[in-house]
């Protein structure tokens, strides 16, 4: 499994448990969802990810065709 593919599988698993808490237990989670919102922007705006640079540390690899993409833009 890709680094992308976790990232994109984390993201959405904190979006939904952090709604649900929302809505069951306190209107705060939702600042959560806020904080997983604002970072997936940042990460589309600037190409950084702080998920990325703790799963580098892990030992997750990254996919290599978004590499070669990457470098034609």
């Amino acid at each position: 499994m890709t680094m992308e593919r976790i990232i994109r599988i984390i993201a959405g698993s904190f979006i939904l448990l952090s709604v649900s808490l929302g809505l069951l237990h306190s209107p705060w989670w939702f600042a959560f969802t806020a904080f997983v919102g604002f970072n997936l922007l940042i990460s589309g705006l600037t190409n950084f990810c702080p998920m990325e640079v703790i799963l580098k540390k892990v030992g997750i690899n990254s996919c290599t065709c978004n590499k070669e993409t990457d470098n034609a833009e």
